[in-house]
């Protein structure tokens, strides 16, 4: 059976990855509207889990914090508008969005005790830890068994 060469053509991908650059961008600047995800560092420290989310030009009273079914949910939404005046020219910019993070809780955590402050476009959030089940060794030795008579 004779074998068949096929001759390599280098842009013959690049119509496929010209269409999935072409829906990255689409998604990015039509995705303006949707919920984004906001960057989050989770540090244990001194009994305590510090969540701490950036959340830039983000007002105190536009942020909701929630604790329920063991998962801490940072989320709210976010509404800016800027007006520039130039003798006849006029430009008006809104932008308007939302942001969440969901992330799992260890088991124990009281709600009631989570605090949560914000500073330079920074949530944090203080969880104290419940303490830790005591670990117990546990040695046990197999016996002999004896024989059925």
């Amino acid at each position: 059976m004779p074998a068949s060469v096929t001759r390599w053509d280098p842009f013959a991908d690049l119509p496929d990855l010209r269409g999935g650059i072409d829906r990255i961008l689409n998604d990015w600047f039509e995705g303006r509207g949707r919920a984004r995800v906001p960057e989050v560092d989770v540090v244990r420290d001194d009994g305590h889990l510090i969540v701490r989310a950036d959340l830039p030009g983000i007002e105190p009273e536009e942020v909701k914090i929630e604790i329920e079914n063991g998962m801490l949910t940072v989320s709210g939404q976010h509404e800016d508008s800027s007006e520039e005046k130039r003798g006849d020219y006029l430009r008006r910019e809104r932008r308007t969005g939302s942001f969440m993070r969901t992330l799992p809780l260890p088991q124990g955590v009281e709600p009631k005790e989570v605090t949560a402050t914000t500073k330079d476009g920074v949530v944090e959030v203080t969880i104290p830890l419940p303490p830790a089940a005591t670990k117990e060794k546990v040695t046990i030795t197999p016996t002999e068994m004896k024989a059925a008579a």
